[in-house]
């Protein structure tokens, strides 16, 4: 079931190759465990595309695809589970990261109001951005290690039960 249903909402490996701008990966989208949806595949996908959503950078699916390809997991799903940071989502999971990055470091949470503005991030850089990257990485490493956990359990437990009910199924098994 799993497999069903990612297949039927991932792109195929050959309409990526034959994306145009992709082209000058040459051969690196040719290899075929990139594109299969296996356990190991796909819970080393999870385990990317999960890390980076938490990661607050530009360019998050870029570098989910390049660690994808690194790690020999599958490619169109860690690139599409970076989008649980989305625009929607981004405010709460970072002010949440920001949070557990101030408490860890022994920092009290700062009340503030974001403005687009030089002035404002250049004096509160300092005083929000370690404490946001700090708890994004370390949200990102539990969470990205849970994930690919649960995914290998799950997957394990789908493939004991498939397994068991087919054996009752069998003619002669009382």
């Amino acid at each position: 079931m799993p497999k069903k249903f990612m297949q039927r909402y991932l792109p195929t490996p050959d309409k990526v190759k034959s994306i145009r701008s992709l082209h000058f990966l040459g051969d690196i989208l040719h290899e075929p465990n990139l594109w299969h949806i296996n356990r190991h595949g796909v819970a080393r996908a999870f385990l990317v595309g999960v890390f980076w959503c938490f990661i607050p950078m530009p360019f998050q699916m870029v570098v989910a695809a390049v660690f994808a390809v690194l790690l020999n997991a599958n490619l169109p799903l860690a690139v599409a589970l970076v989008w649980i940071s989305n625009p929607l989502t981004m405010p709460p999971l970072f002010y949440f990261n920001y949070k557990i990055g101030a408490w860890l470091m022994g920092r009290p949470v700062i009340t503030f109001e974001f403005q687009l503005s030089w002035s404002w991030i250049s004096h509160r850089i300092a005083e929000i951005g370690i404490p946001l990257y700090f708890g994004s990485l370390v949200v990102a490493t539990v969470s990205a290690c849970l994930s690919y956990l649960v995914v290998q359990f799950l997957w394990r437990r789908k493939v004991r039960s498939d397994w068991r009910r087919r054996h009752q199924v069998r003619p002669g098994h009382k």
